[in-house]
């Protein structure tokens, strides 16, 4: 089953295309790389998939209902964040736990397992801004993780993080793939690192989306 496919899409605005005929299947237990870069659609392809923005023309037909999103402003915390490792993660369940209202077990259940899948636990009640860059965006996935998505979308999980984090995080979107099921796609200016982690890889040139690389998820 699909998770996602879009079919001769488009998109732009008054002054021009930036995407066009795009044609693209994610299929369920897919790990996908889309590179590009700087400015050639990327960001604007994933809020196309989040139903953020609306096409011009083509279709997008979606069966996964429960998306989680991490989206590409890094944190960069400053040092007087007043929040906590579980009340980031905690964020993404107030549609659940209702304004105004206390969180109950089954919530801090939720976070406290999601922060166990990015093995982020032991730093629940740390503050976030004392973490490292790399330890902070395996909070952010653990907050998109939190509400046990079908589908989880990155968009540049890696940017401002070093090659040992880079690599860390490589291998826990490979795990939470293999291990626990969840389809993701993640969006990245760079091809080094996902060559060898993704089954499919697309590249965005000329307003268009190329398969540059692709094989069985079974």
């Amino acid at each position: 089953m699909d998770s996602i496919e879009m079919k001769n899409l488009s998109f732009g605005y008054e002054d021009g295309l930036i995407l066009k005929d795009i044609n693209l299947k994610i299929e369920k237990g897919d790990y996908l790389g889309i590179i590009g870069s700087n400015g050639t659609g990327k960001s604007t392809l994933i809020k196309l998939m989040l139903g953020l923005l609306q096409t011009k023309n083509g279709t997008i037909n979606k069966s996964a209902k429960n998306i989680g999103y991490v989206p590409q402003v890094g944190l960069s915390v400053k040092g007087d964040f007043p929040a906590t490792v579980m009340e980031v993660v905690m964020l993404n369940l107030y549609s659940s736990v209702g304004i105004f209202k206390r969180p109950k077990k089954k919530h801090y259940d939720m976070a406290d397992k999601a922060l166990g899948l990015v093995g982020m636990s032991e730093y629940k009640d740390r503050l976030i801004s004392k973490l490292s860059g790399g330890q902070q965006q395996r909070v952010l996935i653990a907050k998109a993780l939190v509400n046990n998505p079908e589908l989880l979308i990155l968009d540049e999980p890696i940017a401002g993080i070093d090659s040992e984090n880079e690599k860390n995080i490589y291998q826990l979107l490979s795990q939470l793939n293999k291990d626990n099921g969840i389809t993701i796609v993640m969006v990245t200016h760079s091809i080094q690192g996902v060559k060898n982690n993704m089954n499919k890889i697309y590249e965005i040139k000329d307003k268009k989306l190329h398969l540059i690389q692709a094989e069985s998820n079974q």
